[in-house]
């Protein structure tokens, strides 16, 4: 399959720079898989929207702070991104992405004076640093990061190194639901930007049931295909947990419709099916393990519905909503394409400040 399929032209004003002003005010386009049928909604309005009973599973995990800056020892700035802890037992070691990455090789260091020091242990083919950091103030490097640290908005949301909208986006890049215990995403579950307070309960008061679980959202989500076929793409590991309420209520025989909100939370969930179908998951307990889960057309689904926002061009993300949209088929490539060109006619805007789309 020629990864060129799912690229598209996005006018540069259609890529959202802040949020609505609130959360529930972005919009929302609901897609009818069976009937073809798209209509225009605001968020506020999802408690209204679905046909039958509904169970939806959240991604709670919590977003760093991650972007650090410091300085070379021999000069010059460094901009460190944390990614995810490395080896367990060593709580100051983590995986990076740093910048510039060249002028960083292994035993090479940085530092913010009376803060921390780091020092480069291992470098991979990939661009990923092993860093130890020797904090002087700071009990862990996640607290260091809550301190220091900003949030690790994806490069087409354009600040300046002094810009009052970054107090903003400590909030907005974070879900209302997020778990402080599970701070390691190096990038928002962006699907779940859209809910409040208010929305949530309205939904509960319906029926609407939530169940959590966890995928640490990792850089590799949002990298494109680079390959000339899909096939040969390398995928990206991204770990999740799935507590026993969670995979209960996966594994339900009922009427309940099983919605993921976020693509996120679809790989999770999707994951755990094919790993159930084997027989390959235990009884009891949480479920955790590596998803390097690589969903494009034609592959199907055990999942219901999806929540999701409007995607990079040449993406894994694409790649699966195109899959979704009509499971068993590559039809969805060029009706996602379709979907895409209406929805900017139509102002919606797109990527992770952006609108949402419904797909049942």
């Amino acid at each position: 399959m020629e990864a060129a399929q799912f690229d598209y032209h996005l006018p540069k004003e259609s890529i959202a720079q802040v949020p609505a002003d609130r959360r529930d005010q972005s919009r929302l386009l609901l897609v009818n898989r069976s009937t073809g049928q798209v209509a225009d909604h605001l968020f506020h309005e999802i408690p209204d929207i679905f046909p039958q009973p509904v169970t939806c599973f959240r991604n709670t995990v919590s977003v760093l702070k991650a972007r650090i800056h410091g300085e070379r020892s021999g000069g010059g700035s460094v901009e460190c991104l944390l990614l995810h802890p490395g080896t367990s037992g060593q709580a100051t070691r983590w995986w990076c992405l740093l910048k510039p990455g060249k002028r960083l090789p292994v035993d090479s260091s940085f530092a913010i004076a009376d803060v921390f020091t780091a020092k480069v242990l291992e470098k991979k083919e990939d661009g990923t640093a092993l860093v130890d950091f020797a904090l002087k103030k700071h009990h862990s490097v996640a607290e260091l990061a809550d301190q220091i640290g900003e949030m690790p908005l994806p490069p087409y949301i354009k600040r300046e190194d002094v810009d009052p909208r970054k107090e903003m986006d400590n909030e907005r890049y974070q879900t209302i639901y997020a778990d402080p215990a599970k701070p390691y995403a190096a990038a928002a579950p962006t699907a779940g930007l859209h809910f409040t307070p208010g929305v949530v309960e309205r939904m509960l008061a319906s029926g609407i049931r939530f169940e959590d679980i966890a995928l640490h959202v990792g850089l590799g989500t949002f990298k494109p295909i680079q390959t000339d076929l899909v096939e040969s793409h390398i995928m990206h590991e991204e770990y999740y947990e799935i507590p026993q309420p969670a995979r209960q209520a996966l594994q339900a025989k009922d009427n309940r419709l099983k919605l993921a909100i976020g693509t996120t939370s679809l790989r999770a969930m999707e994951d755990f099916y094919r790993y159930s179908r084997k027989n390959e998951v235990p009884a009891e307990g949480t479920f955790g393990k590596n998803a390097d889960i690589f969903i494009y057309p034609p592959d199907t689904f055990a999942t219901d519905a999806l929540l999701t926002n409007f995607h990079l061009p040449r993406s894994t993300l694409l790649c699966l909503v195109s899959a979704f949209l009509t499971p068993g088929s590559t039809d969805g490539i060029s009706w996602l394409k379709q979907l895409y060109n209406a929805a900017l006619k139509r102002g919606y805007r797109f990527y992770s400040y952006g609108d949402a789309m419904l797909i049942l």
